[in-house]
């Protein structure tokens, strides 16, 4: 199979459902054999990974929680069963508690840094190791990293702490040829807005907002990781991309 990305490896996180599902097809049709980590949806997995074969290429669908460093260490254990080597490492599995920071508490704030912002340097950690020169490790991240949205605020400041370790881990990784950059979405409808109650409002709102609308899709999202993979952008690292359509720049 050809395609920009033929012979390459991607390893992505949380790569079942929404906006890892639709990078996971994307890097795929590119030419890439692809690893999926998942928490708890094992038939969704196992169906993209079966979309992915389809094509031509390899999948394999392994199950870790990426808040714990030995169990992403156990799932790259099994990676290494089918694979010698990774190209691409998406981190975007995420977790998070749609609450006031006031009622929160030290559970809420660890589980969500350590699943949306140690999580890249795990899988950093355990990735390097099989990369070479031309390797890309790309974490998903939001607007709130930036801006106030209500009970967003401890996964906000998770996503911040995401950019800072992509900023970070793009330093020490440059003289390995390794590039770090974050792509921050603005509001998808995926299966995890369904939990935010004011879905509805932030719809309209993008909508009305957006330079570019009215909706933004999540292989809107995987396109952006996508470019980020190419060598064409082998000079870009520590940035964060942002894809909204203009939303962020609109007041």
């Amino acid at each position: 199979m050809s395609g920009p990305l033929a012979g390459k490896v991607a390893f992505i996180s949380g790569g079942s459902r929404g906006i890892g599902r639709a990078t996971a097809l994307k890097l795929a049709a590119a030419g890439c054999d692809v690893a999926i980590l998942y928490y708890n949806s094992h038939e969704e997995a196992e169906a993209v990974c079966s979309e992915i074969r389809a094509m031509g290429r390899r999948a394999l669908a392994v199950q870790a929680d990426v808040s714990t460093p030995d169990s992403v260490a156990e799932a790259f254990g099994e990676f290494k069963k089918h694979f010698d080597r990774v190209d691409f490492v998406i981190s975007n599995a995420a977790l998070g508690v749609l609450r006031p920071a006031l009622e929160m508490g030290l559970k809420h704030f660890r589980r969500c840094m350590e699943t949306n912002a140690l999580a890249l340097n795990t899988l950093a950690q355990n990735a390097v190791p099989l990369m070479g020169a031309g390797g890309s490790i790309v974490g998903l991240t939001s607007l709130g990293s930036e801006r106030a949205i209500p009970n967003y605020t401890f996964i906000g400041a998770s996503k911040a702490a995401l950019e800072a370790l992509a900023r970070g881990l793009a330093q020490e990784l440059g003289p390995r040829g390794i590039r770090v950059n974050c792509v921050s979405a603005g509001v998808v409808d995926t299966d995890a807005l369904k939990h935010f109650p004011n879905r509805e409002h932030l719809l309209a709102e993008y909508e009305q907002r957006t330079p570019l609308g009215p909706t933004l899709s999540p292989e809107q999202v995987a396109d952006a990781v996508y470019l980020l993979c190419l060598p064409e952008a082998g000079m870009v690292t520590g940035h964060t991309l942002f894809v909204d359509g203009g939303y962020a720049i609109s007041g």
